[in-house]
């Protein structure tokens, strides 16, 4: 058996802050496998490298034979989680939900493990359906305004004058419940859940079970070098990108974000690392190279090392050449003429409208080698042209 502390060490890596370290030391030296709280409500999912450092971190310790159960929140995606939001969150439909749910199963399998052994689904529909309201109302004794009100963001809707529904006050005791419901040893989450899970800890101990240990992990800014990666601001790199996608934007980052984007999203050693960073402060070609070390490291990770090694080589091909890629995939569509935005449409199906208009107007869209400012612009595809959109992304139109 691998020695508790060293475990928890090899977790340091990418952690912020352990709540409850003594008791998860205890729980690793017992041997019996820990059930490792995933709990995510069902809005629309577009995960993220900021989000897999949490996944990696559990497939750490799914190796080690612990099970992570993997909780979908059904019940509470319709009362809605107000945690960073200054209004009260539309809610979605059912049918939206499941869709949803099961976009998130395909989307963490590519880094957990999903055999049984290690791996469980629950949704917390199971306990809250059938809780009858003074069960729900005992529950709701269990905490006190004041420990609500501790929470900075409802402290600042009540100083803005803004609204707090009810349902949203007891969202973080639904998500505190559902450790106890489910036994959790262990929960891995981003620093904007620490309270609904730290909440989750007292219900476990009012309620008389055991406290869950809570593991913050490291933030790292997006890709832009500013805010935190996210799908509103077009500036993440999603787990679902392409090898070349991923490695296309991984060498578009500020050489400031090589070393935190080297510790936290990928397995090279720490001495490299501090070398990688070492060498993007110097600037130039050296920082160049850290970002395709990094680059490489990344796409290995989830795409194997032949991948990497084979979108190294169409990099350098494609830039430090300067010619174009030799594998431009094709793209069919069956009017011989259509507008710049539905070309991209066609070759970027997953980008929304919005993402694409951006790309246009950063100067970032050409046609033919002519730069496309215009997103109504009409384009003949008889014969065909090549489209570029973005720094790596070629396609090359052709008429059905």
């Amino acid at each position: 058996m691998t020695e508790p502390s060293a475990v928890v060490d090899r977790l340091r890596r990418t952690t912020d802050t352990i709540v409850g370290e003594s008791e998860l030391l205890e729980r690793l030296a017992s041997g019996r496998p820990l059930r490792i709280k995933y709990g995510v409500d069902c809005t629309a999912p577009d995960l993220h490298l900021g989000h897999a450092v949490n996944l990696w971190m559990m497939r750490q310790l799914q190796d080690l034979g612990h099970q992570v159960v993997f909780l979908l929140g059904d019940l509470t995606t319709r009362v809605g989680d107000p945690t960073g939001r200054s209004e009260t969150r539309p809610l979605l439909s059912a049918a939206e939900i499941e869709a949803n749910a099961q976009s998130f199963l395909e989307q963490v399998s590519l880094v957990l493990r999903t055999d049984p052994a290690v791996f469980e689904v629950r949704r917390n529909s199971e306990w809250y359906d059938g809780m009858r309201v003074a069960e729900l109302l005992s529950l709701f004794g269990q905490v006190t305004h004041a420990q609500l009100m501790a929470r900075d963001m409802f402290r600042e809707r009540v100083a803005a004058g803004r609204e707090i529904a009810v349902h949203e006050l007891v969202y973080p005791v639904l998500q505190g419940y559902d450790s106890f419901a489910m036994r959790s040893d262990l929960t891995i989450v981003g620093s904007d859940q620490l309270f609904n899970e730290q909440l989750g800890r007292h219900l476990q101990q009012r309620l008389g079970a055991p406290p869950q240990a809570v593991i913050t992990t490291t933030i790292t800014p997006g890709i832009d070098g500013r805010a935190k990666q996210s799908k509103s601001l077009n500036n993440y790199i999603a787990l679902t990108d392409t090898p070349r996608d991923k490695f296309g934007k991984l060498m578009s980052i500020p050489d400031s974000l090589v070393e935190i984007y080297a510790r936290v999203y990928t397995e090279l050693p720490l001495d490299t690392v501090a070398a990688l960073g070492a060498s993007a402060a110097v600037g130039g070609p050296q920082a160049r190279d850290a970002k395709l070390r990094l680059a490489a490291a990344v796409v290995t990770r989830y795409h194997g090392a032949g991948t990497a090694r084979s979108e190294l080589e169409a990099f350098n091909h494609t830039f430090s050449e300067g010619r174009q890629p030799t594998d431009i995939p094709d793209v069919v569509v069956g009017s011989p003429a259509a507008t710049i935005l539905e070309l991209l449409q066609v070759a970027r199906p997953t980008d929304s409208k919005s993402e694409l208009r951006r790309l246009i107007r950063a100067g970032a869209v050409t046609v033919d080698g002519t730069r496309a400012d215009d997103p109504d612009q009409a384009v003949s595809v008889d014969p065909d042209v090549l489209l570029k959109s973005g720094r790596r992304t070629w396609h090359r139109i052709r008429r059905a």
